[in-house]
């Protein structure tokens, strides 16, 4: 890997896939503070999302090999993963304060850039957040809640005070757009 050149989420996958673990640390270093923003965004709890993080980044290693460029981004591939850990934490215990509810919250600084600083300020994140702005309210609104609150259809259709189809539409048409803007943009 030529060290001037910064190597793609992609390339570092893919080298992970073929056992480099000096990749996967720097794979884990470029990706981390997206990834773990993405966690504490759904738990609310920043010792829930390290440990999903952490358990993410074990599958990724696993199951590079699984990746395939031609279906999608890397970052979106390890985004996936982390959403599903962090839901499926969720579903299995209900968090018991949140770090808004946390009274000693006040003494929790991190030295470390904020992770939901990081995130968006990465180009990635940054295209992502200029395509979903592009859709209309209720389609951006019903894919936010979708992705970051893990709601399903019927809760968002509750939430959102819209039909059940209506919702649905919503968010398919939503993500066909969002793709297609992603996939415009260099």
């Amino acid at each position: 890997m030529d060290m001037h050149i910064k190597p793609s989420l992609e390339d570092l996958l893919l080298e992970v896939a073929g056992g480099e673990r000096d990749t996967f640390a720097a794979l884990y270093r470029a990706a981390s503070p997206q990834l773990f923003a993405l966690a504490l965004r759904i738990l609310k709890r920043r010792d829930a999302a390290e440990e999903v993080l952490q358990e993410a980044f074990v599958n990724v290693w696993r199951h590079a090999v699984d990746f395939r460029p031609e279906r999608g981004t890397a970052m979106g591939w390890m985004a996936t993963i982390v959403r599903n850990r962090a839901l499926d934490r969720l579903r299995r215990v209900r968090p018991e304060m949140s770090l808004d509810e946390a009274p000693e919250r006040h003494g929790w600084a991190d030295p470390a850039p904020d992770p939901l600083a990081s995130a968006t300020m990465s180009e990635s994140a940054r295209r992502l957040d200029d395509c979903l702005e592009r859709l209309e309210d209720g389609p951006r609104r019903a894919i936010r809640l979708a992705y970051y609150q893990g709601l399903t259809h019927e809760a968002l259709s509750a939430r959102l005070g819209a039909p059940l189809g209506t919702v649905k539409s919503w968010v398919r048409r939503g993500l066909m757009r969002l793709k297609t803007c992603l996939e415009s943009k260099p």
